[in-house]
């Protein structure tokens, strides 16, 4: 009927999320509104987790925390005995007030600041995920003033790009993250590594894309990965522990989305380690995967209300909104595709084709072009679906406009996760 099984219709026919009426919640909190239905959330993580547990035994899952952060969240992660993935100082910072254990962070980031390292360093992150040889070196010399030694894995691109349906092997150099495999940088790097006293290499790490529908491209990184780790044993003595394949695994945006069940990706990738390891002769490397978007999105929706209604006679008519591209940048910057749904009328006869777009002075300020949909009017609520990830993290206050709160549903309870932005929020800093 939806997209996600956390959302419903009551017999007011009005959508719910949770179990709870969204009419009643955006009265109460306001729009525009994102909720999130948290048990959704935690179900979503303990499918990645058990499956980790049920076909390779040997992993972590990480919850990559771009794609939504703030304290609730990593409290949340935390419970569910996942560990985390940050990409900044502003995320490990987030992780770090929400008293999540560091042990368990992995902190990414092409570009990583002395004051983010440093950050990282005092704080004993469980582990660095370093991208390139000059932060390796200023990583060292930080180590080395503290009198530490830190845990390192290295960003490697192992020649695959994957785009939902299609990859090619064809060692794709060209990205500003990482180290090439097929160049020999990596295998470089990992040598100079060792023998810098203040670190300690651990293991590799790559990420082939995002929102991959096909399972061949994650099969094939993890035989070439698995393979570099071999590799390395064989030629220089490295024992490397940790094999971590990030993520990027589809979700259902749309009715004609056709993702893999989350737990297949670690099935699947469990053989082929298995099989690599068996033949070359290695131990099994601890398996780390980095699942964002699959855990939140499907989890979120956001709700608008209908202001101006403005029909252009043979060419488009505009529903317009009271939020836009300042709460979900995704369409402006990637063109991508949404399902809505009207919240007094989730089912009705889809009449009449629409553009739903922002109040931002922008005229590619769209959330959904040409959806059909029930005949709608000013002050009506409309919800578009799969918003928890990439939507309140990706958010600006462009025009000055205020970021919506989210709420979070479980046990048909409502709690504010993150408040409304002020006015004066919007002011905090100015001079």
């Amino acid at each position: 009927m939806f997209l996600t099984d956390c959302l419903g219709i009551n017999e007011k026919n009005n959508l719910t999320i949770g179990g709870l009426d969204v009419a009643d919640l955006a009265k109460e909190f306001g729009t525009p509104l994102y909720l999130m239905d948290e048990d959704k959330i935690r179900e979503n993580c303990r499918i990645y987790k058990n499956a980790m547990e049920k076909y390779y035994g040997k992993g972590l899952v990480l919850y990559a925390s771009k794609a939504f952060s703030c304290r609730y969240i990593c409290r949340l992660v935390a419970e569910e005995g996942m560990g985390l993935d940050v990409v900044s100082g502003g995320e490990l910072y987030t992780a770090i007030s929400a008293g999540f254990p560091m042990d368990k962070v992995y902190f990414h980031g092409n570009n990583k600041t002395a004051q983010e390292l440093t950050l990282a360093v005092d704080n004993n992150v469980g582990r660095i995920v370093v991208d390139n040889i000059s932060e390796l070196e200023m990583l060292s010399s930080i180590a080395k003033s503290k009198s530490k030694t830190v845990s390192v894995l290295f960003r490697i691109k192992p020649g695959i790009e994957a785009h939902t349906h299609e990859f090619i092997s064809t060692g794709r150099i060209d990205s500003k993250f990482g180290v090439a495999l097929e160049t020999g940088e990596a295998e470089e790097i990992i040598k100079y590594a060792k023998s810098l006293a203040n670190i300690d290499v651990v293991g590799v790490h790559c990420h082939i894309g995002s929102q991959i529908f096909d399972i061949d491209p994650f099969l094939l990184a993890a035989e070439k990965m698995t393979g570099f780790i071999a590799d390395i044993k064989d030629r220089h003595g490295i024992e490397i522990a940790e094999l971590n394949l990030g993520g990027g695994f589809g979700i259902k945006y749309l009715s004609s989305d056709d993702p893999v069940p989350y737990d297949e990706y670690i099935k699947a990738v469990s053989g082929v380690v298995k099989d690599v390891a068996k033949k070359r002769g290695l131990t099994l490397p601890k398996i780390l995967m980095e699942p964002g978007r699959s855990i939140v999105a499907p989890a979120g929706i956001t709700v608008y209300t209908v202001g101006a209604v403005k029909e252009i006679p043979n060419i488009r008519t505009y529903v317009s909104v009271d939020g836009g591209m300042c709460d979900n940048p995704r369409y402006i910057m990637y063109g991508s595709e949404y399902e809505a749904v009207v919240v007094g009328n989730p089912l009705g006869l889809r009449e009449k084709t629409v553009t739903i777009a922002g109040k931002c002075c922008e005229s590619g300020d769209i959330l959904v072009k040409d959806i059909a949909l029930p005949l709608v009017k000013a002050g009506d609520l409309i919800a578009v679906l799969a918003t928890g990830a990439y939507n309140y993290s990706m958010a600006s206050n462009y025009n000055r406009i205020s970021r919506p709160p989210v709420v979070m549903v479980s046990g048909k309870k409502a709690r504010l996760a993150i408040r409304r932005e002020s006015y004066e929020d919007l002011m905090r800093n100015d001079l």
